[in-house]
This record gives C-alpha cells, structure tokens and sequence, in this order.
C-alpha cells in the first residue's frame, strides 16, 4: 500500500460506516432481501474488479449448461444503456456491457444473456420470459443484497487477497473484510502453477477468521489457449502488439511475453471504451512495425470492443487476434467444488 493512503483513511472510515450501516440494517431485515423465482448463484467478490469473476462464470456454464437450463446475469458494467436487456447476435459492448457480450459471443448464443441494474426486478422478468430456467448465475453481485441469493460464491486473487487490503479509498475493497462471512465457498484464483499443499494451508488459515467455518476454499489457476482470429481470416504470426484493459493486466502481459514476441503493450483501465485517439495510436504503432508482419493481440473481452471498431473501418487492414482464458482447477478440487453447488442447488 503507498505511503499517500493513509491520507484517505478518514475517507475510508466514512465509507466503512456508510457500508457496514447498510449490511447491518439488512442482516437485521430492517431492509428487506428478496428471493427469486428462479434459483440464483452469486460469483462475486469484495474489490473492486481484477479477481476473475467472468472467467469463473464461463467455466460454471460450460459444466452446467450441460445438465441444466440456465441463463447469467450481469449489471451490464460500461453500458450507455439503461433498464433490462437480453443479448441477441447484434448486441454491442455499448448496449450489453463488454463482459456480458463476450459470455453472449463465447457461448454462441446457447443460453440466454441479460443485463439489468436491478437484479431482483431482472430475475422476475427473466421469469416471466423463460420459466424453465433451472438456474441464474449473477456476476459481481454479492454486494447486491436487495437479492438473497440461493449460494454465494467469493473470488479473492492469490497475489491480492482480501485479507490484506483496506476499504475504499485506501485499498480496493467494497466493504469491509467481515463480508466474507456471507459466502458459501472462497475460490482463490490465479493462482501460481504447483501450489504446494503448506502454501494452501497457509493461505486457508490467514482466510478462516474472515469466513464462515462451514465455507470451503477451493484453488485455481488460468489456462490460455491459442489465439484465434477476430475478423480477418489470417495466420497468426507470433510477433504481437498487446492491447489490454484489465484491473490487473500483470498475468495476461507476462504470459504473452512468455510465449510469443511481444513488440509493444498498450494497457489500459478495465472496461476502457476505445476511443479514436486510442485507436490512431494503436494503428500507428502497427504502421511502424508493419515490417515485422505483427498482430494486435487482446483479450476477449476487448477483443469485442476493437472488432466494433474494425467493422467501422478503423481496424479493417490490421489482424486482430484474441487470447481464450479459462479457469483451472485441481481434478479433485473441481470435483469437490462442483458437488457443493449441485447438493446447495439441489442439481440431479
């Protein structure tokens, strides 16, 4: 933590009161928390962004999309809309949010998408649209309690834990630790390959005083997988530019240098929206290493946003490539993971 920000604490005492107010208030009932129609899955956290909450939601899909009907449900975070909306093949990052459109792209429209500020009104009307669903996962609303959710999963990142921030403004945290108690599991992700057992202990143990006694910690780590083309059917040439908006850009950067020749790194904020300066700077850099036969290299989520640009023409001539990420688990950890949500959700 810098030096500076124990200036803000007596901005951060004030944010802890306002929050802890709040959870208290609806611990008591004095506020009201809804259940929903259909059974609801929390994937959230207590920071603000960069714990891999849309890489946890894809991987929980792509098992129970399997034996379920499901949908997900998102805020919809960097939208210029407003309201309820279902994703459909010409949703936009505008429109949708650039997270809930690459689970819509990922997914090829298997199930359904929606987005909505309020998440109990969304999940009513997700009812009445579709009263078969078996199953909403919700991302990033485990500060949502105007919704009681049916099970609250907690990400926390190995290299930022919660247990060693501070609440808002001083560190990243949304509330204070004590909120952990709400989860029914802990996923401690991206995390190192090889963890040893004594690591995990350790780690379980520095979590226990912040979690409840029944809630399990699970470990996992990301896999990356080959690049694939985004709007030009072209080889991909291994020399990149990097084009990042992440909380925590730091993996995604290292791992690309890692495996490919990486030639410039452009990062950003999350959920950065693309504007003109932006890509003229992008394309410039492209144009000065055209020699070396690069690529634009990014993560899905914004490989979402410059394909808008290309299908405007800003990005026509250079090569766009996404970099798929998928969280990984233990075999037996996964296993594990999985029966606490199907026994909780009651999923045959």
């Amino acid at each position: 933590m810098p030096w500076y920000a124990y200036l803000l604490a007596p901005f951060a005492l004030i944010f802890w009161m306002i929050t802890a107010i709040r959870n208290l208030l609806f611990d008591l009932s004095w506020i009201k928390s809804h259940r929903s129609s259909i059974p609801t899955l929390v994937v959230g956290n207590l920071s603000v962004g960069g714990t891999g909450k849309t890489p946890m939601v894809e991987f929980l899909v792509k098992v129970f999309k399997e034996e379920i009907k499901l949908a997900t449900l998102s805020r919809g975070y960097g939208r210029q809309t407003r309201g309820f909306l279902q994703a459909h093949p010409h949703s936009s990052p505008e429109q949708i949010g650039d997270e809930p459109l690459q689970i819509y792209s990922k997914f090829k429209g298997e199930i359904p998408v929606f987005v909505g500020e309020n998440r109990v009104d969304s999940l009513e009307k997700i009812h009445q649209t579709d009263p078969d669903l078996a199953l909403v996962i919700l991302d990033d609303a485990f500060q949502h309690r105007q919704l009681k959710a049916n099970f609250y999963i907690l990400l926390t990142p190995y290299s930022n834990p919660f247990f060693s921030d501070q609440i808002l403004p001083m560190g990243r945290l949304r509330e204070a630790r004590s909120g952990a108690k709400r989860a029914d599991l802990v996923v401690v992700t991206k995390c190192p390959d090889g963890l040893s057992d004594s690591a995990k202990t350790e780690f379980r143990n520095r979590l226990h005083p912040y979690i409840s006694i029944d809630a399990p910690v699970f470990f996992s780590g990301l896999n990356y997988g080959k690049p694939y083309s985004v709007h030009q059917n072209v080889p991909f040439s291994g020399k990149v530019i990097l084009v990042s908006g992440l909380a925590d850009p730091s993996l995604f950067v290292n791992y690309c240098k890692k495996t490919f020749q990486v030639l410039y790194s452009f990062s950003y904020s999350d959920h950065h929206k693309f504007s003109v300066t932006d890509w003229e700077k992008i394309a410039s850099s492209w144009s000065d290493l055209s020699s070396a036969n690069p690529v634009i290299l990014c993560t899905e989520k914004d490989a979402e946003k410059l394909k808008v640009l290309a299908n405007e023409g800003k990005f026509r001539e250079i090569p766009i490539f996404a970099l798929p990420m998928e969280v990984k688990f233990e075999s037996q950890e996964k296993e594990m993971l999985l029966a606490q949500i199907r026994e909780k959700l009651g999923i045959q």
